[in-house]
């Protein structure tokens, strides 16, 4: 297999990883600084962040999937990737590197793995997601309570949708209502539909707010290197 095609595979893997927080690709946001393969199969990622004090929790998600999406690549034999400019750059990248876990990589800092923070983000991406769908259909409280997804068109914003509920073990399937409890699973009742819809809306707003900042900050940060898309060979 040629390095430029093991090259193109990296960068279509590091698409599939997201920032935890915003629910978006890295590589669109424009976190990965260069990507890199060579003949033997080594492969080199450097990532980047708005700002040099992210919180290192979000980083170190980033990171780890980042070398889970690349590691497990045919014709990858060895990958590394390194988070740079970052107060905690160290830490991460080492701890990454020796598959450490967040506890480990800061002993006497972290208590926790990041399983809990993981979900509460997939938690706000269906909710965020739920507004996205909701926002094409034009029904009062009683009829979306009844709806399926099977009963909708496919889209991306729907296929996303899917995709973040399964990721939490949430109901996905065409049978499975397009209001629910985040944290349960349970059904959204008609009378409850009004305030779930508020709540899904400023969430969807929040995020999107957010990822703008985050744009913006980063090409502040790094004003000359365009989208930050990783250059493959």
């Amino acid at each position: 297999m040629t390095s430029a095609l093991v090259g193109s595979r990296i960068l279509a893997a590091l698409a599939r990883v997201r920032d935890p927080e915003l629910d978006e690709p890295i590589t669109t946001l424009g976190f990965v600084a260069s990507a890199s393969v060579d003949a033997g199969g080594t492969a080199e990622v450097h990532l980047r962040l708005p700002t040099y004090f992210c919180a290192p929790n979000f980083a170190y998600l980033m990171v780890a999937d980042a070398f889970d999406a690349v590691s497990t690549l045919d014709g990858v034999r060895h990958t590394t990737v390194i988070l740079d400019d970052h107060f905690a750059s160290d830490a991460i990248n080492e701890g990454v590197a020796a598959r450490a876990g967040f506890v480990r990589s800061f002993e006497g800092e972290a208590v926790d793995e990041l399983d809990s923070l993981r979900a509460d983000f997939l938690r706000k991406a269906v909710m965020a997601g739920t507004d996205q769908v909701c926002r094409t259909l034009d029904l009062p409280p009683a009829e979306l309570a009844a709806v399926r997804l099977g009963d909708l068109s496919e889209s991306e914003a729907l296929d996303r949708l899917r995709r973040r509920r399964r990721e939490l073990g949430l109901p996905a399937g065409d049978d499975a209502p397009l209001l629910i409890d985040p944290k349960t699973g349970a059904p959204i009742g008609a009378d409850a539909v009004p305030l779930h819809l508020r709540k899904a809306r400023l969430t969807r707003t929040s995020l999107d707010a957010n990822t703008g900042i985050c744009r913006g900050m980063l090409r502040h940060r790094y004003p000359t290197d365009g989208q930050g898309e990783g250059a493959l060979p």
